[in-house]
């Protein structure tokens, strides 16, 4: 059987503003998906990925800012301090970067893919790619921190990215429709 790619689903796919749901136990389906995620991540020259990206609403995403990949399971924000605002990108949102105020120091909580429990103290890129990340969870895109000009500037390339989400789920949905009558 052929090995499963995941496509980084983009504007206008209703999985990215679904909120993930909490993994009640990790399973090897779960360590499977992640290895996917760190791959569709690097293979896009991403620095983050959340599983709703990839059309999954678990909370579990992959991380690596250049210092070791980061798998992790049901992520919990419990402290944040300092801000810094920088121009953020986004795999979901190609072409459209926005400038984001975000905590300059965060601490999160979360589970590796072995279930081992995590506390991450991050600060600066780490600390803004895990808020990216936890944002996606929640069904958040960068483009929601967006001032009415800088909307009004993206508007039309929103507008075009989710005319091309949806014909590419509605294409999905006409292959798998076609697979179940084999």
């Amino acid at each position: 059987m052929p090995e499963t790619v995941l496509k980084i689903k983009t504007f206008g796919a209703a999985s990215l503003r679904r909120r993930a749901k909490p993994v009640e136990e990790i399973t090897e389906y779960h360590r499977d998906i992640l290895s996917k995620m760190a791959r569709a991540m690097y293979e896009s020259s991403g620095v983050g990925l959340a599983a709703s990206q990839v059309g999954i609403d678990q909370d579990m995403i992959v991380m690596d800012i250049g210092s070791g990949l980061y798998k992790l399971i049901n992520l919990r924000l419990v402290k944040k301090e300092g801000q810094q605002i920088n121009l953020e990108g986004c795999l979901s949102v190609p072409g459209i970067c926005i400038k984001v105020k975000r905590a300059k120091k965060v601490m999160v909580c979360a589970k590796d893919e072995n279930g081992k429990p995590l506390t991450i103290e991050a600060q600066d890129l780490l600390a803004r790619v895990l808020q990216h990340e936890i944002d996606h969870l929640k069904g958040k895109l960068i483009i929601d921190y967006a001032s009415l000009l800088e909307r009004l500037k993206i508007n039309k390339k929103l507008k075009e990215l989710k005319i091309k989400s949806q014909d590419e789920e509605l294409s999905e949905s006409k292959t798998k429709s076609c697979q179940l009558q084999l």
